[in-house]
């Protein structure tokens, strides 16, 4: 159907109820292939002699798809600059334009703001959450605390993100009040496995209070030990770490840990403080009876590390951060971006066993389960 028939009617065909009719040409520009391309523009006005729009004209300069496929060459690893070469040619006698690297960076800062807007408002309180991880990650002179969830089911779902200089309570707290704010209930037995920073901790504590355990991440905890021991010592330490959190008992790996730190109190004393602070929150799945892959998923925060090595390679081409606005646009869209790839933690099956063991040790879900079958 040519453009203008729809509100004129056939040409050289009289029409008794016509609307409108044709004025003429004028150069218009729509969105084609990732750029927007100039063409005629059929005119119209009313019988009143008003201007009109056509339906289709204003579907084909909608800027939305032209956003959309900026997005995707931008997560895909296109710079700005290279914007232009990727898209495929055009004939020369199509006059194109907002290919240049002004117009697709103003074209991504309005699209990932929206969607900023929209990631961080999703609603939370539908989902069952008894696990929730949070790290941190520096971008510039910004840190980015992200928040991972593990359903009852083993389905993991980004939560939120909060921008920041440091890892502080006052920022960890900003994003759990967030959380709650669109839903998440605090009453609820939960386990919080982090990398081991006090604000962290501290506004967990705040918030949630007894209804949360912490399980301190592995990894994090060998790196923070390690970082005290000369190359030498490291290979050895960290096997008998890992050995003690093999251990089937909480006493075991406990015993094994101080017996491991008190080797080390002579020749290095700050690996042994880095044992011993936090040790028991190291220990907290073993408590839980939690064994085999799902014991090895939430031991460590490496879920979220995973979807930062995303953050890492859509961000690649990034030579400045701007302010704490464009880096966290852009690491919402990789979140965005990752949460399509996700898969169910290993070690799923096991849920039910660890929902159960975790609702049995902290006191105020025994209490909630009394009050419910009164």
């Amino acid at each position: 159907m040519i453009a203008d028939t729809e509100l004129c009617g056939a040409k050289s065909q009289p029409q008794t109820d016509r609307t409108a009719y044709r004025h003429g040409h004028d150069e218009g520009r729509v969105v084609l292939g990732g750029r927007k391309v100039v063409i005629r523009k059929p005119r119209v006005r009313s019988l009143a002699g008003e201007e009109m729009e056509l339906p289709c004209w204003s579907r084909a300069k909608e800027e939305d798809p032209f956003q959309e496929r900026i997005l995707e060459q931008m997560l895909v690893g296109v710079s700005s600059r290279q914007y232009g070469r990727s898209l495929e040619e055009m004939p020369e006698e199509i006059p194109s334009a907002s290919t240049s690297r002004s117009s697709f960076s103003r074209k991504l800062v309005a699209r990932t703001a929206r969607q900023v807007e929209a990631f961080l408002s999703r609603p939370v309180g539908e989902l069952d959450l008894p696990v929730i991880l949070i790290d941190g990650k520096h971008f510039g002179d910004h840190v980015l605390v992200t928040a991972l969830g593990v359903d009852s089911t083993g389905h993991k779902h980004v939560l939120g993100v909060v921008e920041g200089s440091t890892e502080s309570e006052a920022v960890c707290r900003s994003l759990l009040r967030s959380l709650i704010e669109r839903g998440l209930p605090v009453e609820r037995a939960r386990l919080f496995v982090i990398d081991g920073g006090k604000g962290l901790r501290k506004a967990i504590r705040t918030v949630f209070a007894g209804w949360a355990l912490v399980q301190r991440c592995q990894i994090h905890k060998l790196r923070n030990v390690a970082d005290h021991l000369p190359e030498r010592k490291r290979a050895w330490v960290r096997a008998a770490m890992r050995k003690a959190w093999a251990a089937d008992s909480f006493e075991e790996a406990h015993g094994k840990l101080d017996a491991l730190a008190g080797q080390l109190d002579g020749e290095h004393p700050g690996a042994a403080g880095s044992i011993r602070e936090g040790l028991e929150e190291t220990l907290t799945l073993i408590t839980l009876g939690v064994s085999g892959w799902l014991h090895r998923t939430l031991s460590t925060t490496n879920a979220i590390e995973n979807i930062q090595g995303t953050l890492q390679r859509v961000s690649r081409n990034v030579k400045r951060w701007r302010g704490g606005a464009m880096a966290l646009r852009w690491v919402v869209a990789a979140l965005d971006e990752a949460e399509k790839s996700f898969r169910r933690v290993k070690g799923f099956k096991d849920m039910p066993h660890f929902i159960a063991a975790l609702e049995a040790q902290v006191p105020n879900s025994s209490e909630k389960l009394i009050r419910r079958t009164a």
